[in-house]
């Protein structure tokens, strides 16, 4: 069932706005580094959107049109931990606590606070726009249509060497290049590639995160032609594969093995059976994959990017024990050299945000996907238990992997997540009007319920 009574299947007809649908599409469809110069970094087109949306939302609770009291869900929880805890060290800086309040740090820390408004509209509508499966399903193709873009950017640059993506520096007038992407990176054998985003392993994290939402909508989408949803399906494997990527075959490992379990029983076959075919096919297909992987994961031992990655927790140790309670200033930790990139979130968060900041940042990027798992434990219906399943699994995969790189630092995923989290706080929020329903019908329904649709049911307290 949906939320406000709507029914929580796909029959009902679904209505997603076009702004919110363009939003999720644009997260992949334009470049990171194409941005509007008079706002600077955080000037791109979906963070533009995203802040527009969010703004949207705001004057919709300040002219009465709704009450934002009435949808609450534990993504808004995480979300509004993170807002705190930012608001706090971004307060610091400008009052000069932390020591360090020059232009550079309060443009950074400036570039934090629009990421984290743009977050906010993202995690705040999508939660609540989002009212039944249908309303999901619109949504969940309007994203895998940007991530479709993605993976068919990242095949031309694997197979061709050449990046699609700088042809939109011609293409947007008033936008300028600002730089930072990485499209192609060797490793091994192979070339890794990036697709439209920032770098390889952003993608290969991003398409992990979108898989299980992937295969969920090619069992329950009756819209559209099956080969296409297959070929989007194949096309995120092949993305997380292209990136030869420890952080993306973790993320792959992780949202397979979570999100499996909650599929029916057909459907949890086929996906079993087709897991090892679709892996084999992919390393017989990509010359060298092999190779470059297991060369990639069995070197772990003397690979530079993982002794880079032991060697900053002292220097991180350290930066900390400066300024503990609120750190350094939101944003305010850039790398003098390459070797110091704090290729961990949680680092990150410390470093710039202090231990309050951290704590902040393991509850918004843990408990969301935590909470979407137990929506779909506690789900009777499949195809609503397989959505939260996905969307939590989704979840996860950017949690455990934000421990690989800082996930928050990297553009697409920074808005990517947000939109889960939203779906999530949907998906919690229809299962739990379903348990309402079904504890009601269990309890009423041969006095006074039979016969009588979800549709038209209310709470004792009046609301849905």
């Amino acid at each position: 069932m949906g939320i406000h009574g709507a029914p929580a299947d796909s029959t009902r007809a679904g209505k997603v706005s076009f702004i919110v649908r363009a939003m999720a599409f644009c997260i992949f469809f334009f470049p990171s580094a194409m941005v509007f110069k008079p706002i600077g970094a955080a000037g791109t087109v979906p963070m533009i959107l995203a802040v527009f949306v969010c703004g949207l939302w705001i004057c919709s609770v300040l002219f009465g049109f709704h009450n934002p009291m009435e949808i609450r869900h534990p993504g808004r929880l995480s979300l509004t931990a993170l807002f705190l805890a930012t608001c706090a060290s971004y307060a610091a800086l400008y009052a000069g606590i932390t020591g360090g309040s020059t232009e550079l740090a309060r443009a950074s820390a400036d570039r934090w606070l629009i990421l984290l408004m743009a977050s906010a509209g993202i995690v705040l509508v999508v939660g609540e726009v989002i009212r039944s499966l249908s309303d999901a399903m619109i949504l969940i193709r309007a994203l895998l249509a940007g991530a479709f873009f993605c993976c068919l950017v990242a095949v031309i640059q694997f197979v061709f060497r050449m990046n699609p993506m700088e042809w939109f520096q011609y293409a947007m007038p008033g936008f300028t290049y600002n730089g930072g992407d990485t499209p192609f990176q060797s490793r091994g054998a192979l070339l890794r590639v990036a697709g439209s985003t920032f770098h390889s392993i952003e993608l290969a994290v991003v398409s992990a995160m979108l898989l299980p939402l992937s295969i969920w909508r090619l069992i329950y989408d009756k819209r559209g032609w099956v080969g296409y949803k297959l070929l989007g399906t194949a096309l995120l494997i092949f993305a997380v594969a292209s990136t030869v990527s420890r952080s993306g075959v973790l993320g792959l490992v992780v949202g397979v093995a979570v999100f499996i379990p909650f599929l029916p029983a057909t459907p949890r076959l086929w996906a079993l059976i087709a897991s090892p075919i679709a892996l084999a096919g992919l390393f017989l297909g990509v010359p060298g994959l092999m190779s470059t992987l297991t060369e990639t994961i069995t070197s772990s031992g003397t690979d530079p990017s993982i002794s880079t990655r032991t060697d900053n927790y002292p220097r991180v140790a350290s930066m900390v024990t400066h300024h503990p309670i609120l750190g350094a200033g939101p944003g305010n930790y850039l790398a003098d050299t390459a070797i110091h990139i704090l290729d961990n979130e949680y680092l990150n968060a410390a470093v710039t945000l202090g231990l309050v900041g951290l704590f902040a940042m393991i509850i918004y990027l843990l408990v969301p996907g935590v909470a979407s798992i137990l929506a779909a434990r506690a789900s009777r219906t499949p195809q609503l238990k397989s959505f939260a399943a996905a969307v939590g699994a989704g979840g996860l995969v950017a949690g455990i992997c934000s421990l690989t790189f800082d996930s928050m630092s990297f553009p697409v995923f920074a808005l990517t997540y947000p939109v889960l989290v939203g779906l999530g706080g949907a998906a919690w929020n229809m299962v739990k009007l379903e348990i309402r329903i079904n504890d009601v019908t269990s309890l009423e329904a041969p006095r006074s319920l039979a016969g009588i649709t979800i549709h038209n049911y209310k709470s004792p307290g009046g609301r849905p």
